[in-house]
């Protein structure tokens, strides 16, 4: 009885098996048929005039990225994407891996990697993602993407993304790698460590949101980099036609660092427009104690503080950024112009300034045109530089 009881266990065992591989199958075969594919085609070209150096840049690059999305299976689905990038005609620029230290620094090393490559599972209010991804928290001044880059920065580890109502989100990652800018050939191209990055946002009303954040940085390889920053962001509408946001945060050292300090970091920007032109006025400081600044690593840097990237690292003194900006369209082109002033946080260094220029047009619904110009006038921090880009990203 008891061998004849085996037997119909072992068989049922086995059928319900067979069932849930073919339930199993049937399922991944259901989000392969339903998945979807696309891509991105973008070339630029760059171009750098930097004094100091014996020869200007000119990068040719052209990014093609390829992107597939499984269908959804109860709610999760599966991502992968591949980055190439590849210059066309000679490298006469500083990749900072290709040894062309004559040239100015164009950051985009030649390559193929693996862009994003995660699992996703979203519920009615909660999303969790396992993998390479890529994060962009707020106005990506601590922890964006740096998609301006050919090289995308992405991020190794998970996320969860919890929505209990309308008014209120929590998003909060574990990172345990970053995938930077200067891809695999680079020393510089991972950051390994512990990284952890709390964000709390409320809608107080339909115009005004109040965000909380904390972002603990471990590196294992960039001691100096770790931190620890605490802070707090508004952002709204007043009088019906002006945008504000307002920022404090407050960094210390963490973990392993070396140094010990205790700075702070404010923004205050308000955005508004006359008529068919738009304007923005802002102050942003980036602190100093014991002769370190407040630093953004993880950083979509290029955002801030000029398009000359010329304060991607904080210098010791800290840095104050004013800037004014204005901007519109003319016959279906958008134009900026934005003007700022650098000084530093401690000391009265008048670090220089920089006038920024862009000029967008929308050649088709999936091909877009892109010009900028940057010239930044160095007083007392790096040198003087002009740059140029001119962009084309074609959607498929």
């Amino acid at each position: 009885m008891k061998t004849q009881l085996s037997i119909i266990a072992t068989l049922v065992l086995l059928g319900v098996s067979h069932q849930a591989n073919a339930s199993i199958h049937d399922g991944v075969e259901t989000m392969l048929e339903q998945g979807k594919a696309s891509g991105v085609l973008r070339y630029r070209y760059e171009y750098v005039d930097q004094a100091g150096l014996q020869k200007k840049a000119d990068a040719s690059t052209l990014l093609t990225r390829i992107n597939y999305t499984t269908g959804a299976l109860n709610g999760l689905k599966a991502v992968v994407e591949m980055d190439n990038v590849t210059s066309i005609g000679d490298e006469n620029y500083n990749s900072t891996v290709n040894g062309n230290t004559l040239y100015p620094v164009v950051a985009d090393p030649t390559g193929t990697e693996v862009n994003q490559a995660h699992l996703q599972l979203n519920t009615d209010k909660a999303q969790f993602t396992l993998g390479r991804q890529r994060i962009n928290l707020d106005d990506q001044r601590f922890v964006g993407g740096v998609a301006w880059r050919q090289n995308e920065q992405t991020f190794d580890g998970y996320r969860v993304v919890y929505s209990p109502s309308e008014a209120l989100k929590v998003d909060y990652s574990y990172i345990y790698n970053v995938n930077r800018i200067f891809g695999e050939k680079s020393a510089a191209g991972d950051l390994h460590g512990a990284v952890y990055l709390g964000n709390v946002s409320y809608k107080l009303n339909e115009t005004t949101s109040l965000t909380g954040f904390a972002y603990l940085l471990d590196f294992d390889t960039a001691a100096a980099l770790s931190t620890q920053t605490l802070g707090m962001r508004l952002s709204g509408k007043a009088f019906d036609s002006v945008n504000y946001t307002l920022s404090y945060a407050t960094q210390q050292d963490n973990a392993d660092n070396p140094k010990s300090f205790d700075t702070d970091y404010l923004l205050a920007e308000v955005k508004g427009k006359v008529s068919s032109v738009g304007w923005t006025v802002g102050y942003e400081v980036l602190g100093s104690d014991n002769g370190v600044g407040f630093s953004t690593p993880l950083a979509t840097a290029h955002k801030f503080q000029g398009f000359a990237d010329k304060f991607l690292g904080t210098p010791g003194a800290g840095v104050k950024d004013f800037y004014v900006g204005i901007n519109g369209a003319v016959s279906g082109i958008k134009l900026s112009a934005t003007y700022h002033q650098f000084d530093s946080d401690t000391g009265s260094v008048d670090y220089g300034n920089e006038i920024d220029l862009t000029a967008a047009y929308k050649v088709s619904e999936k091909c877009n045109l892109l010009v900028k110009y940057a010239m930044y006038d160095a007083e007392q921090h790096a040198t003087d530089t002009d740059k140029l880009w001119v962009m084309l990203t074609h959607k498929f």
